[in-house]
């Protein structure tokens, strides 16, 4: 359908327009006719029969109780007839695929003026291309599913995978070789891990923490084990279809007697009589789209030990929604497992020592939630800057108070400093062996071929990436709070000026549990560095 022809008005012809049954409005050099629109309006029609409103403009108003996505809303954008002859609009709004130009709200690579010793251009060419796909194809989707509660739309799955992002969010590695990565925006021998890192943290920027774990979250976690443990024939067939966005696969680890305490873990697999099949029983709880999932990654106690298992749903599979303080859309089930029959093949490792298959895992878990867990708290930061910006208290904008400059202070510092840090432990997964990355970061995946070194070696050290993740979830929730008192009302309300701000605060703890609880791992982090001291330290 064309669009409507916009009309020009002069600023004195708009003020004619000051009547009930006649109201015109301007808002950023842009005519509104909002005549029979303020009988319909949430707030209701007096607010439109003030003196300061008829006719009159009040960007300045509008900007004070709603987000600039209103007036681009199908329903509102339609109420424009013109603008004012002569001027140009003065709102400075961030286009699709586009960098923000507000302080602090990119990290300093992207950020005009600024250089990097860890970007190249094909970091650059990637972030402007996923940034783009994510404004154009994530956000709407999950803003949606946000709001319903529905699985992400199968189309989203099957756009990512059209330009391979399902298989980028697994990070380099074999899995990517022969593929088209974005349109060929970047080879695939030359993706490295700030290549996944730029991913993840795009992937985050839409502001629906159920939906970023929802759109897979599962398969991040879930099909590592298989890529690096599973037997040729398993690994081949199971990947294939999962970063096809075909099929869904999802990690089951935790259980509601047990936690994440692997030696706790009730469920068990006991071999048939003729060792050619493994029976599987009991139960799973909070595992991130078990509901949607075709496949699950499971730990078991078997006869040897702890042991990880790939199980098909089937018969004596069931799952079922657990509701929990984000949106039921990232798929939260309780697993039942009632005498499920599946192959000895689909054993992931050896019998007995899935917990290396699962420590190789959980860390780059780890790494990834810090990559996501940076960004987000950037963006309320964002947030932050422009609502003290605009917001007028007392007179003044509420950034001139001393105690709002406070705050912000704190909030940018965190976000720097995380977003330093995760760069610089990036930069040395890029530059480490498996080996070096298990005894120095608590790095990614340990592929088969180091199996039996992992093995062999010292405790995996946690004090890179889970002193980081530590961090990043415990200073987000600082910024969280922060941000609730500087939007006051709205950063506890759901829609409107303050949603982004309210949904952060209700769901940024779960960085904080998901992953290893921010109190364990930074014990287990001390712990480490103790144990590395050198005996004829002193002071």
């Amino acid at each position: 359908m064309a669009s409507k022809t916009l009309k020009e008005f002069t600023r004195d012809e708009v003020a004619q327009h000051n009547k009930p049954n006649d109201l015109w409005i301007i808002v950023d050099s842009k005519v509104y006719d909002v005549t029979r629109f303020k009988d319909l309006h949430p707030g209701g029609a007096s607010i439109f029969l003030e003196e300061d409103i008829l006719g009159k403009d009040v960007t300045e108003t509008f900007y004070g109780l709603h987000r600039h996505e209103v007036l681009v809303k199908p329903q509102y954008a339609r109420l424009q007839i013109g603008t004012i002859k002569g001027e140009t609009s003065q709102i400075l709004a961030r286009e699709p695929g586009s960098l923000s130009k507000v302080p602090y709200a990119e990290p300093t690579w992207l950020s005009e003026g600024y250089y990097s010793p860890y970007f190249n251009e094909s970091h650059k060419r990637l972030q402007q291309a996923v940034r783009k796909f994510v404004d154009e194809v994530i956000y709407p989707d999950a803003q949606a599913r946000e709001e319903d509660g529905k699985r992400p739309s199968q189309a989203v799955f099957d756009k990512l995978a059209e330009v391979e992002l399902i298989a980028m969010r697994m990070g380099p590695g074999a899995h990517l070789k022969g593929r088209t990565l974005m349109g060929g925006i970047v080879k695939p021998e030359e993706f490295d891990y700030f290549h996944e890192m730029i991913v993840h943290q795009e992937f985050a920027r839409i502001h629906a923490r159920g939906y970023i774990d929802g759109i897979g979250g599962g398969s991040c976690i879930g099909l590592p084990p298989v890529l690096n443990f599973g037997n040729p024939e398993l690994r081949d067939r199971i990947t294939s279809e999962v970063l096809s966005g075909k099929k869904f696969i999802c990690l089951g680890i935790s259980e509601a007697f047990a936690g994440s305490d692997v030696q706790g873990l009730r469920t068990t697999a006991t071999k048939t009589a003729d060792g050619k099949h493994w029976i599987i029983n009991g139960t799973k709880k909070w595992i991130t789209n078990g509901t949607f999932s075709d496949y699950f990654t499971i730990g078991c106690k078997t006869e040897k030990g702890f042991t990880v298992i790939l199980v098909e749903r089937g018969e004596g599979v069931e799952t079922k929604i657990i509701k929990t303080a984000y949106s039921t859309t990232a798929g939260t089930s309780y697993i039942t497992f009632d005498n499920v029959k599946v192959p000895v093949e689909n054993t992931l490792g050896k019998e007995g020592q899935g917990v290396y298959v699962m420590l190789s895992n959980f860390n780059h878990e780890r790494w990834g939630m810090a990559c996501s867990g940076a960004i987000t708290q950037r963006l309320i930061v964002e947030e932050c800057l422009k609502w003290t910006a605009q917001r007028k208290a007392f007179g003044k904008a509420l950034n001139s108070q001393a105690v709002i400059r406070s705050k912000l202070a704190e909030m940018i510092a965190k976000v720097e400093a995380a977003q330093s840090w995760l760069e610089n432990i990036t930069f040395q997964m890029n530059n480490m062996s498996y080996k070096q990355q298990s005894d120095n970061l608590a790095g990614y995946v340990f592929p088969l071929n180091v199996f039996e070194d992992c093995m062999n070696s010292d405790e995996t050290s946690y004090r890179s990436i889970g002193l980081l993740k530590m961090y990043i979830t415990s200073s987000a929730q600082d910024t969280a709070r922060d941000a609730v008192q500087i939007f006051g009302g709205r950063g506890i309300t759901k829609t409107g000026m303050g949603r982004f701000i309210e949904h952060y605060h209700r769901t940024v703890p779960y960085d904080s549990i998901l992953g290893g609880a921010e109190d364990v791992l930074g014990d287990l982090g001390v712990r480490q560095a103790i144990r590395n001291m050198p005996k004829n330290a002193r002071l």
